[in-house]
Parts: structure tokens; C-alpha cells; sequence
């Protein structure tokens, strides 16, 4: 049985430096072969497979194009999806006890209401049903509404559509454990050792103004591994 993982993580022009930790420390707790690519919204564009308006709310390049890790994977086995913004602490095969052939997609199924009005460099912080689900999606790329994020149905469909897993039954979206989106300044912290993987999912210490958050530390001793000269945003 191949154990190998496909993940796709959003990368974003303004902060490179956080997809790299996010790559760099899920490689370095991987037990197994995980095959990591960014997803690039321009390389999309310039392919011709997307074509969305811009959207004034979205706080990020990969706000839609997220969902093209299925197609990505050419619809095929499992493949994970996270933002660039997570630290990761704990060995993705981990995952692997989640998998469920009678589920499309399994995320932890936050219930989030933001207590802040913007996030990250001054971006609006918008709220709606099930919020931050999608920042970490491990996907069943065969699964038959899975199938349905094609490029066509992703360009012309609504955020909600997307965002809220509108595209499959309720019955047919799995959970995992918090510990694998675990959201830095909203979840209480575990009484010893680290979550699984934590996610900066209002601004990360790559931030000039979001330094003293929980994990900030790790988050710059990773990134001072990769790039000793990386400076905040």
C-alpha cells in the first residue's frame, strides 16, 4: 500500500517565508514520503484554469484556489491542503488514521467566531459558517463529490459554496482532531507538549506587528533555519 502523501499549500506572494516553515517542519516530523507543492495563483492564472474576478475580501492568493488540490492530484488518493500560516510539531502519517472511503474531505470542524475585525496586515476578518474548516482539508480526491471542484465549477461557484463544504453532503465530511488545526490565539493551549499543528491564523510572528503569539519562538528558530536573513513583513 502506498503511504506516500500529496500536500498542497497555499503559498502567497507577501509571505513566502511562512510557506517555507510550514514545508519545512511538516517534512522534518514526516515518517513517510510526502511530496509538498505550493499552490501559486499566478501559475494558475497564467494556465488558463482560473479566472475568478478578484476578490476585495479575500485575505489571501489561495482563498479559492485551495480547492484545487483534488485536480491538482489529478483527482486520485488522498491529498492534504493547508494555509501557509501553520507550524507543524507532529508526523502527518498521523493523518492517516482519519482516512474514510465514505467521506470527500476530513478537517477539524472548528466552531469560530473571530473576536478581532481585521487579521494579518490590516485584512478584513470576515465570519461565516464554519470557519477555518478549510484551512486544513484532507482530501479523498476520488470521491465522488470530491469530483465536483473542478476548475469550471471552482471559477463560477460562491465563496460559501466553497468555504462551507456546500459541494458534499454533511454525512460525508469527516473530522479530526483539533490538535491538527489548532488555532493560536483562540484554543487553549495543551497542558504539556505542543498541538499537532499550530495555525497563525490571524498574523504569525512573520508579522511585524503579531510577534509575541504562542509559538513564536518555534516559528523563528524554523525560519532562521531556512533563511537566516528573513525579515518580517
Amino acid at each position: 500500500m502506498d503511504r506516500s502523501l500529496n500536500v498542497f499549500i497555499g503559498w502567497d506572494s507577501r509571505e513566502p517565508i511562512a510557506y517555507e516553515v510550514a514545508k519545512s517542519t511538516l517534512l522534518k516530523h514526516a515518517s513517510i514520503p510526502a511530496r509538498v507543492t505550493p499552490i501559486k495563483l499566478a501559475d494558475l492564472v497564467e494556465q488558463g484554469v482560473y479566472t475568478r474576478e478578484v476578490d476585495p475580501l479575500a485575505s489571501t492568493e489561495f482563498t479559492y484556489s485551495r480547492f484545487y488540490t483534488p485536480w491538482l492530484a489529478g483527482f486520485k488518493g488522498w491529498a492534504l491542503f493547508c494555509d501557509c500560516d501553520f507550524l507543524f510539531f507532529s508526523d502527518v502519517a498521523g493523518l492517516w488514521d482519519y482516512r474514510d472511503d465514505s467521506k470527500a474531505v476530513v478537517c477539524v470542524k472548528h466552531d469560530y467566531t473571530p473576536k478581532a475585525a481585521s487579521k494579518m496586515d490590516g485584512k478584513v476578518q470576515t465570519n461565516y459558517p464554519r470557519k477555518n474548516w478549510s484551512s486544513f482539508m484532507l482530501f479523498n480526491c476520488s470521491h465522488p463529490s470530491t469530483r465536483r471542484l473542478t476548475p469550471e465549477v471552482i471559477n463560477r461557484e460562491s465563496g460559501a459554496y466553497l468555504h462551507r463544504m456546500q459541494w458534499a453532503n454533511d454525512n460525508e465530511i469527516g473530522e479530526i482532531p483539533l490538535e491538527w488545526n489548532w488555532l493560536e490565539g483562540w484554543n487553549e493551549k495543551p497542558a504539556s507538549g505542543y498541538p499537532s499543528a499550530v495555525h497563525f491564523t490571524n498574523g504569525g510572528p512573520w508579522f511585524k506587528d503579531w510577534q509575541n503569539v504562542d509559538y513564536a519562538d518555534e516559528w523563528r528558530s524554523a525560519a532562521s533555519e531556512i533563511d537566516g536573513d528573513w525579515e518580517l513583513v
